[in-house]
């Protein structure tokens, strides 16, 4: 049989960023680097602008260097389509339509007064009218995926600074369209005047996402419904992938960007029964998709520009972080917020964004740029968006020293649905699920529900409580349902080897967390006990107890006294499970010392 003739430099470049995140990211975190800081280095030392520009000089460099930016640079954008549609399922419409005012208000005026200030200091520098133009819209935008990245992994995604940035960060991603379309316009040598071009753009783009709603309202829920009915978790993940794709691509034909088209695919299934066990399916693929466009940033940063003019570098990334950052911070204190918000805002903020790339290189390619210029400008914008992770730890520690004086506006203190706080968690929603969440709804209690019959969910749904598809003995789901925030969590359902793995994946979670479990019988409750249930209710036991109080009620005895004994004997059947439970695990204890110290 032949040798199949592989090229192995065709897979260097992926194995390359792999081999980041599966290995250098991992071994710097133990000092506390940040995942985010550490992929953006390796772009600038591995790409093809930092060792990679030495391989004609070295050729063996070909292979621990990116051959190829075009290689990873595809696959690279889909992190950015990936954290939009975790966004978007973050949000919901009517959450959206409440943070409106700083939305297309703080959003609005920040890429206008950005825009202006940049362009002027453009033309200053030399910059020709389009040229400044262009130059001052893509510096304005700031990078969406870098922010909303570390306030997700610092869980500050809900506070006043994370909500006050999305909503930035939102309207610049709408404004990337419009944007696209000028640079196009001011590219060619003949075509309709800008305003007209911008309104037609505005128009096609409202109407692609009108679609992508309707069809989407339409068709979704029953798609993943009929998925998730086939209780095939591959299923899943595919019928996943291929939504957030898909509306991406669609979003892309009608000249939108990705991101947009998922954003909106996000914001559909917001509401939807699915939400939680979508957060979970993607969130793998979403992480190692960033880590390769964070790389890839990091690969626009050009030494040799460095080296050249390193002042006028300097000035340029001092210039743009501070320029942006007071105008961020001034228009934050006039839309309410207070100073440590806004100063937080306006350092996050302040650097360039990914979209810089994207329009700075169709000017460049259209002429509008020249080469120089370009290659100049996306340095600045790489090393910008290099110091994110520093300027976070900046704003931090100024806004700990700022004395927040002024109330926090309404659009930034609403509770996010779904959260855990203040709620019980109810795991499984069959007959006796039902009746404890009923309990709950009578006794005003906050709660939400999971259960992994797809069809039931729904009707409950439909009925108006909240209940939520997935499997809760997935951490990541558990989490999702706000776990590290609850009260507590209420097990409800009848497998025993079910319930035995997610109390032990909520007590590891929580090891504070009150955890009330139905158990088979006194067995099943004394084995719950041990691996660190609050409360375990045997069907058993608790069907005993049910049948003496009707008869002894039933006989005449009194009322009272019959629920004053029932409640004793209860107490007394608990405590002996309990007692039971710890003996067992002394004993077990004592048999793995005795047997350790046989093997010694």
């Amino acid at each position: 049989m032949a040798a199949t003739n592989i090229d192995l430099l065709a897979f260097s470049d992926a194995l390359l960023v792999l081999g980041t995140a599966g290995v250098i990211v991992p071994a710097v975190h133990r000092w506390r680097v940040n995942p985010v800081l550490t992929f953006l280095v390796a772009g600038a030392v591995l790409g093809p602008l930092g060792l990679g520009s030495f391989k004609g000089v070295w050729p063996s460099l070909q292979w621990v260097t990116i051959t190829d930016a075009k290689n990873v640079g595809a696959i690279a954008e889909l992190g950015v389509v990936f954290l939009l549609f975790l966004i978007g399922l973050e949000l919901s419409f009517e959450r959206l339509m409440t943070m409106r005012r700083l939305v297309f208000g703080l959003g609005s005026l920040q890429v206008v007064l950005s825009a202006t200030a940049i362009s002027i200091a453009a033309a200053v520098l030399g910059s020709k009218g389009a040229a400044a133009v262009v130059i001052g819209l893509c510096l304005a935008l700031s990078s969406t995926a870098i922010v909303i990245e570390l306030l997700s992994e610092q869980r500050r995604l809900m506070s006043a600074t994370g909500r006050a940035s999305f909503a930035v960060l939102l309207l610049q991603d709408l404004a990337v369209v419009p944007m696209l379309l000028l640079v196009n316009i001011l590219g060619a040598d003949n075509g309709p005047s800008i305003a007209t071009g911008v309104m037609i753009a505005l128009a096609q783009a409202a109407l692609a996402v009108a679609l992508i709603v309707v069809i989407g309202r339409l068709l979704l829920r029953p798609f993943f419904r009929l998925v998730a009915a086939t209780e095939t978790p591959e299923l899943f993940v595919a019928a996943t992938l291929f939504v957030i794709v898909g509306t991406g691509v669609a979003a892309a034909v009608a000249g939108l960007s990705m991101a947009l088209g998922a954003f909106v695919a996000g914001l559909i299934l917001a509401e939807s029964e699915f939400r939680k066990q979508i957060e979970v399916t993607i969130d793998p693929f979403k992480g190692l998709l960033l880590g390769m466009f964070f790389f890839t940033v990091g690969m626009g940063v050009d030494f040799r520009e460095v080296a050249r003019e390193p002042l006028l570098v300097l000035g340029a990334v001092v210039g743009l972080i501070g320029l942006k950052a007071a105008i961020l911070t001034g228009l934050a204190r006039l839309f309410g917020l207070s100073w440590p918000t806004s100063v937080e805002i306006g350092l996050l903020l302040g650097p360039g964004g990914e979209f810089a790339f994207v329009g700075i290189g169709l000017a460049s390619l259209s002429g509008l740029i020249p080469a120089n210029v370009s290659t100049f400008v996306l340095t600045v914008t790489s090393l910008t968006m290099v110091l994110i992770p520093v300027l976070a730890q900046l704003a931090r520690r100024l806004s700990g020293r700022l004395e927040a004086k002024r109330p926090v506006p309404p659009e930034l203190t609403a509770v996010p649905t779904g959260s855990g706080k203040g709620r019980a968690i109810v795991v499984g929603h069959g007959r006796v699920g039902q009746i404890v969440c009923a309990m709950l709804e009578q006794h005003g209690y906050p709660f939400i529900s999971t259960d992994r019959n797809p069809a039931a969910v729904s009707e409950w749904r439909r009925r108006g409580r909240e209940v939520y598809y997935g499997d809760a003995a997935t951490p990541a789901f558990l989490k999702s349902c706000g776990l590290l925030e609850a009260d507590g969590i209420i097990v409800t359902i009848h497998d025993q080897d079910g319930i035995d793995e997610i109390v032990k994946v909520a007590r590891a979670l929580r090891p504070d967390i009150l955890i009330v479990s139905r158990a088979r019988d006194a067995t099943h409750a004394r084995h719950l006990y041990a691996i660190g249930v609050t409360d375990a209710v045997p069907e058993t036991i608790e069907s005993s107890l049910q049948l003496s109080e009707a008869a002894l009620v039933g006989l005449g005895l009194p009322t009272g006294l019959v629920i004053a004994s029932i409640h004793e004997k209860r107490d007394e059947f608990r405590h002996e499970l309990q007692e039971a439970a710890g003996r067992a695990g002394q004993a077990e204890t004592h048999a793995i010392r005795a047997k350790t110290l046989r093997g010694s």
